[in-house]
């Protein structure tokens, strides 16, 4: 799916390429890095501050609209079921939140796994009722750890021999 993706924005400038794969829920940092590193050959420094802000960007809107287009939204049944998969999800992966809130939520955005992550972090500090003005900079934080993580674990990976030689 990535490598359809990365197709359909060829053209495109490899740093606004990293920013944009940086941003989809799915891939956000974890995704971009790799991208940003190993196919688009950006230099790792450069590509960890953009690929920060294209993860980052979408989480303002997300963290500060999510309460509103929701309770719009699931005055119709499919959406209100989608947003009872959602937060039933977000409920179950997001304990570390609902305990510690803001510091929760750094530690869940921070840790480099599937269904973690910025997209989930803004879903979850809805859920559990973190304020936005402790919410957005905790993400943040979150987002910029992981970032560090990613990029070690690539750096790491870098220097095994013939790991990366397909790419």
């Amino acid at each position: 799916m990535l490598e359809h993706l990365l197709e359909a924005l060829q053209g495109l400038p490899k740093e606004l390429i990293a920013f944009l794969v940086s941003m989809l829920p799915i891939a956000e940092l974890r995704g971009g890095l790799p991208v940003a590193v190993l196919q688009l050959d950006l230099p790792v420094w450069r590509a960890y501050w953009i690929c920060v802000a294209g993860n980052f960007l979408p989480m303002i809107p997300l963290v500060l609209l999510l309460d509103p287009v929701a309770r719009y939204l699931r005055r119709w049944k499919a959406f209100d079921r989608f947003f009872e998969w959602l937060f039933a999800r977000t409920r179950r992966r997001g304990k570390v939140v609902e305990r510690y809130e803001a510091l929760g939520l750094i530690l869940f955005v921070a840790i480099p796994l599937p269904v973690t992550g910025g997209w989930t972090g803004a879903a979850a500090a809805y859920v559990f009722g973190v304020r936005p003005r402790l919410a957005i900079p905790a993400i943040l934080a979150g987002i910029l750890i992981a970032g560090l993580v990613v990029l070690g674990a690539l750096q790491g990976a870098l220097h095994i021999p013939g790991l990366f030689a397909s790419m």
